[in-house]
């Protein structure tokens, strides 16, 4: 049997057919290698257009927006006690307490005793020298009244002097006018007039200047006597001060003697803590420093979560590590049971800007001083210029550069350098 071509043979389809199944066959692939090619178009573009590339995790992001900004100061604080004297001795001596660390204690109540014989020695030689001086005052005086008693005979001895000479004259001159008494007699009358009328004069100014003298001299005694005083005054206050007596009604703190020793002079003895009056001790951030300002309000929370109302009452000059210490006093009342060094939460209300431009506080305001910030443009971060306003701990106001809805850089802007366009992969 002879075999034909027929195996061989293939049905063939006509050429309409045939490229419609090609097209079916080839139209997923081609798609796929559309898209490849755009998106390799776009990234080509992207990677063009941007000076580098950097991993977007390493970057925050925040939107601009709009609304209120609320610039507040919010910090721990420590509460300390407002008025917490510390007591010295005030001379060397042997110290006896009478309290111990943590008695509740009353105004003018004995806290401890320094016994110091020294001062007490020095008290009564000081006194005694006051005992002699104020007798010579009173002796002084009494001299003064004396000479002033003399002066005053002296003048009187010399007014019936000159009262007799007066009429001596008075008889010489009838005498001599009645031809009776010669020339010569009424001469020595008139001279004996002359004489008592000097006498007199001389006697008053002497009594005037003895009782300004005598004056003198008692007035030095008597300042000497009340020189003496002041000093007997002050070291019977040195002596009362051994006796270390509560300030105001408090408690005892720390005790820095011990019982039955000897301290040095000014040498720390205990110390006394006002229970009523208890401020709050914040550290503010630097650039927070000069918006401060005393009796401005503030919210003090304590543990429990209620809000207590306070105000400033003090601010330091003086800038450490960045920060400026501020205490905060309470205004209306205070909690129970405040103790030194509790922990407080503190806010302090500086203003609020009704509808502005903000957008999230971040290391991008300190960079290049706050004139430009990196605003996003699809996924190429383009350098702008920007001008900040205000600023609060969390927000910092945007015055110009941005719209509502751009988002900024806040975070990893530091490591752009100074390219214009980088891309955030």
């Amino acid at each position: 049997m002879i075999r034909d071509t027929s195996a061989q043979d293939q049905v063939m389809s006509s050429p309409a057919t045939g490229r419609a199944a090609l097209l079916r066959r080839y139209r997923w692939p081609a798609v796929i290698a559309l898209l490849l090619v755009l998106g390799t178009g776009f990234a080509a573009r992207t990677w063009l257009n941007a000076s580098r590339s950097i991993d977007g995790s390493r970057v925050r992001i925040a939107a601009v927006t709009r609304g209120d900004l609320v610039r507040d100061i919010a910090a721990d604080g420590k509460v300390i006690a407002a008025n917490s004297p510390v007591l010295y001795a005030i001379s060397a001596g042997t110290v006896t307490l009478k309290v111990v660390a943590g008695d509740v204690v009353k105004q003018g109540q004995e806290l401890a005793v320094i016994d110091s014989p020294e001062l007490r020695s020095k008290l009564a030689q000081e006194q005694a020298t006051l005992a002699g001086l104020e007798a010579e005052a009173s002796r002084a005086s009494l001299d003064a009244t004396l000479a002033r008693a003399k002066s005053r005979k002296d003048t009187d001895q010399a007014g019936i002097e000159r009262t007799a000479a007066e009429r001596d004259l008075q008889r010489y001159q009838r005498g001599f006018e009645g031809g009776a008494v010669p020339a010569i007699d009424l001469a020595r009358a008139q001279d004996a007039m002359k004489k008592a009328d000097m006498e007199l004069a001389n006697a008053r100014t002497d009594a005037r200047l003895q009782g300004q003298g005598a004056d003198l001299d008692a007035r030095n005694k008597r300042l000497l006597a009340e020189r003496q005083r002041a000093v007997v005054a002050e070291v019977q206050r040195q002596v009362d001060a051994l006796t270390l007596r509560a300030p105001f009604d408090g408690q005892v703190g720390q005790v820095q003697a011990t019982q039955h020793t000897n301290v040095i002079a000014n040498a720390p003895i205990l110390g006394v803590v006002d229970l009523s009056r208890f401020e709050i001790e914040i550290k503010v951030p630097e650039s927070f420093a000069r918006d401060l300002a005393i009796g401005m309000p503030a919210q003090l929370t304590s543990g429990s979560g209620q809000p207590f109302a306070g105000e400033i009452s003090a601010v330091s000059p003086e800038v450490v590590g960045g920060e400026v210490n501020a205490r905060v006093r309470f205004v209306d009342q205070q909690p129970g049971g405040l103790r030194q060094s509790q922990r407080m939460s503190t806010r302090i209300l500086l203003d609020t800007r009704k509808d502005v431009l903000k957008v999230e506080r971040g290391p991008f305001i300190e960079q290049s001083g706050g004139r430009y910030a990196y605003v996003l443009d699809g996924s190429t971060a383009v350098r702008r210029p920007v001008q900040l306003g205000v600023s609060s701990l969390g927000e910092v106001e945007v015055v110009s550069g941005v719209q509502p809805g751009d988002r900024i850089v806040v975070s990893g802007a530091d490591l752009f350098g100074e390219n214009e366009r980088v891309s955030i992969n």
